[in-house]
């Protein structure tokens, strides 16, 4: 039997080395076995320079197909082992316009192959393909991705792997947010790429590529600290043994397609019969046989008399409006049914874009520590993955990826400001942070899934823009990229949002609002003496000791006192005598509503008591009118109640801490007045102005308001604050409400300190109020899924229990007294001075009482008997005698 001459040629760029390794090596094998009968006569092969002129390669290789069309030696197959890029769809415009039989191995899944894609059922029978290794064996990467549930995801591939058609169907139709990139060349570069890819919230990594461009990316994810549990890397190759790096400590899962002993003894003997000496194996093993099939199948069909009215089209003869066809040749159909000893598993033939070998692929989770394979972990068997199959990993072993999953670290920036934020010496000896926020980013870890990592803004600030816009605090964090997520009670500001991204609001709105210290009335049990000063006291009781003197000494020599003229007064009904006690009595008494009583039978000594009223009488109206204004008037002292109180006075300073949003409010409202100021005059002095115009400006009330012009000068010249402490610490200076200092704050702060301080007081009402936010980087994925957090605490009222715990239950709240209001009554510290001048009565009367019975009692009964009859004698000599009456 005559052997059957197939003329092929073969198209693959330069730098496919694999390509060209495999089919020279299946022409060896034709060459060295005549008895499969086929003799080919491979009449040229063209490699493709990547970079050269495309128009001039194609019409070389039009020159020589119109030669070999001339000479009726016209090729019977086309081997298209082109990758990707121009050079591929020259080669499918080429073929598919000469109707040119063609088995590709081009990179392109559905629809890649633009050339290839609207083909008629005809065409689709001589123009076939078949994915080469490599582009099967990246979709470990997404059958990875679905098993894990990986979120985000960095692809860094080399020159082994064609990613250029996969940026869209890799991962496509998962919830990955991703990054496919090529790696870089040098070392610098590369750290910038990851540095890159790093800042994009990036924490799986698949580095997909020859074995060391994977040790030259984990080399330097190595130099940058990109290990650890932050962290997760994967590496899939197409080269066989173990990969190594020069890293400290990394952890690395590989997936490599198996190589079992029997493949692996096959390509050793294809290597040394036929010089098939490519690497990786698995590509040279594939080209070997893609060749070998492409060539044993058109033979079959030149066998079978599929080319004997084939006609051939030369380029030069080429018309566009009468394309050649092919009808009744199915090249699709020979390869399916061509028998050969293949070196992987049988493929599975779907169409162009869908036709692939299913390979298997070892999951091995590789330990690396100080530059090699760790001893004690070493490498170990994860699994199998079988991937062109269906998306999952079926695993040998009972183990899991799950522990290589990377935990999600975000670097969170904060500023202390209780009780959002607060820090705190653990028992471990270490800072830590609690408070409202803190319990709230717990709670939206719990949502999103992620840990994180807290420290304070270098410089405590919040975060305020000068006049180069340039900004500082935690928003100046979020911007160089040295955190992900700012917490603390920010307030969300236009300026603010036009460089970083906010949350929905976690807070009420909140403003701006005044800290005073809270005024202290003093009080004293014995006010109603402070009425009158020491020496007025002193007069009253020199007075009221000489008048009772005075009374005693006129009633004692005077001769028509009672004592002196006793007949003369014997009828009236009062009969008093004024010893020393009894003047002592007359006086106090007549200072009271009760009165003296009876006043002396002599002129004289009425004269002095008369006097004595009158002085009593001035005395309790003086000194009743003071003490009702003592008691009352003092509390009638008027406060500072508002922003508008605060700006008409000159006697208490106030200001807000330099650098906060506070300052900034006050700062560009004096700006706005300025300009408003300046619009004004312009328009006052514009001559050119017509009297209409001046109407209709004349109905507003001029000069426009210069309230924040004046606030704003007078807070500059008291002085802005340094920082919170020395704020307070100025407040507490203050004298009294009327005069000090008042601080200018959020009103958080200022709440939180009246709230755990019983000494400062909030006043007035808050102004230019606005939410609470958490920012996050501009275009960050986080605000989209901190927002949904957010949304759901706020549903199930968590966000409210938040509130009650740092606020109405927070264990450093202080129990204050309730402050008096004006309305109130005079308040027992004031008058109870007054109960205890009853009791002091009473328990003297009690003495006095317990001693003038002990006198009673005790005294010497001859004292006793002689006193009765002394008085009874006397009794009897008062009483008329009947028995002298004549």
């Amino acid at each position: 039997m005559d052997a059957c001459v197939i003329r092929a040629v073969s198209l693959y760029e330069s730098t496919n080395t694999a390509a060209e390794s495999g089919i020279m090596a299946a022409l060896k094998y034709f060459a060295a076995n005549p008895t499969e009968g086929i003799t080919v006569e491979h009449h040229y092969y063209k490699p493709i320079v990547e970079g050269d002129n495309i128009e001039s390669t194609v019409n070389a290789t039009c020159d020589v197909f119109d030669a070999a069309v001339d000479a009726s030696a016209p090729p019977h197959l086309i081997l298209d082992a082109t990758r990707t890029g121009i050079i591929r769809d020259t080669v499918k415009t080429f073929t598919k316009a000469l109707a040119l039989p063609t088995f590709s191995a081009s990179f392109g899944q559905q629809g890649d192959l633009r050339e290839w894609r609207d083909l008629t059922a005809s065409q689709d029978q001589y123009l076939v393909q078949l994915l080469p290794p490599a582009d099967v064996l990246v979709q470990a990467v997404r059958d990875m991705v679905n098993t894990q549930n990986i979120t985000n995801a960095a692809v860094i591939y080399d020159d082994t792997f064609v990613m250029d058609h996969k940026y869209k169907s890799l991962l496509e139709n998962l919830p990955c947010r991703h990054i496919i990139t090529r790696a870089a060349d040098t070392d610098a570069a590369l750290r910038a790429q990851l540095t890159r890819l790093k800042e994009a919230l990036l924490v799986y990594y698949f580095v997909v590529g020859s074995q060391d461009t994977i040790r030259k990316v984990l080399e330097a994810a190595n130099a940058m600290q990109l290990f650890g549990k932050k962290y997760s890397w994967y590496a899939v190759t197409k080269e066989e043994g173990s990969i190594g790096c020069g890293c400290d400590n990394s952890t690395v899962v590989v997936m490599q397609p198996i190589m079992d002993a029997a493949i692996m003894a096959r390509v050793e003997k294809l290597k040394k019969d036929y010089g098939l000496t490519a690497k990786p194996a698995v590509d040279a093993a594939f080209y070997f046989d893609f060749a070998v099939r492409g060539i044993k199948a058109i033979a079959q069909m030149v066998k079978n008399g599929k080319f004997a009215s084939f006609a051939f089209v030369k380029c030069a003869d080429f018309d566009e409006r009468k394309p050649p066809t092919r009808d009744d040749f199915n090249l699709r159909a020979a390869l399916k049914a061509v028998k050969i000893e293949e070196t992987s598993d049988p493929i599975v033939w779907n169409g162009n874009g869908k036709s692939y070998i299913p390979y298997k692929m070892s999951i091995i989770k590789v330990e690396i520590l100080k530059g090699k394979i760790d001893k004690v972990a070493g490498e170990t068997s994860m699994g199998q993955l079988e991937v062109g199959v269906r998306d999952g990993v079926r695993f040998e072993l009972s183990k899991s990826l799950a522990s290589h999953q990377a935990i999600t670290v975000y670097r969170v920036t904060t500023v202390e400001q209780p009780p959002f934020i607060m820090k705190r010496i653990n028992s471990n000896g270490k800072v830590e942070f609690y408070g409202y926020c803190i319990d709230l980013i717990d709670e939206i870890r719990k949502i999103v899934n992620f840990e994180y990592e807290i420290s304070e803004a270098p410089d405590g600030l919040f975060g305020t823009m000068n006049d180069k816009e340039e900004w500082n605090g935690m928003i100046k964090e979020l911007i160089d990229k040295r955190a992900e997520i700012a917490l603390a009670p920010l307030s969300v500001m236009a300026e603010r949002e036009n460089v970083v991204d906010f949350t929905v609001p976690y807070y009420d709105l909140v403003g701006i609002t005044i800290l005073m210290l809270k005024p202290k009335t003093p009080t004293s049990l014995f006010r109603f003496l402070t009425v009158l000063e020491p020496e007025v006291w002193g007069c009253i009781l020199v007075a009221y000791a000489f008048t009772s003197v005075l009374l005693y000494i006129f009633d004692r020599f005077s001769p028509y006192s009672y004592q002196n003229n006793r007949e003369k007064y014997i009828d009236d009904d009062e009969k008093r005598e004024f010893s020393f006690k009894e003047c002592l009595w007359f006086c106090m008494c007549s200072l009271t509503p009760q009165g003296g009583g009876e006043a002396p039978k002599n002129l004289s000594g009425r004269l002095v008591a008369a006097t004595w009223w009158l002085f009593g009488f001035i005395i309790i109206a003086s000194y009743t009118a003071n003490l009702a204004a003592f008691l009352t008037v003092s509390r009638l002292d008027t406060p500072i109640e508002s922003l508008d109180d605060l700006a008409n006075q000159y006697k208490v300073q106030y200001a807000p801490m330099n650098g906060t949003s506070t300052m900034t409010y006050f700062q560009r409202m004096e700006y706005i007045e300025k300009k408003f100021y300046e619009i004004w005059k312009d328009m006052s002095l514009n001559d050119s102005m017509s009297n209409v115009e001046r109407a209709k400006l004349a109905v507003w009330d001029y000069p426009v308001s210069d309230k924040y012009t004046k606030m704003w000068q007078s807070m500059q010249e008291a002085g802005l604050p340094t920082d919170f402490a020395s704020a307070l610490a100025r407040v507490r200076a203050s004298k009294s409400t009327s005069e000090g200092f008042a601080y200018l704050g959020d009103a958080t702060d200022i709440r939180y300190l009246v709230l755990t301080n019983c000494d400062l007081q909030i006043v007035g009402e808050e102004f230019s109020r606005k939410p609470y936010a958490i920012a996050v980087q501009q275009g960050s994925p986080l605000k989209d899924q901190f927002n949904d957090a957010i949304l759901k605490l706020l549903n199930q009222r968590k966000l409210e229990t938040l509130k009650e715990r740092w606020w109405n239950q927070n264990p450093e709240k202080k129990s204050c007294e309730a402050e008096n209001d004006q309305s109130d009554g005079i308040s027992i510290e004031n008058i109870g001075g007054v109960f205890i001048v009853i009791f002091v009565g009473i328990g003297l009367a009690c003495i006095t009482l317990a001693f003038e019975y002990w006198w009673y009692r005790h005294r010497k009964g001859a004292t006793v008997a002689d006193s009765t009859r002394v008085v009874a004698v006397r009794q009897f000599a008062e009483k008329p005698s009947n028995n002298f009456s004549n």
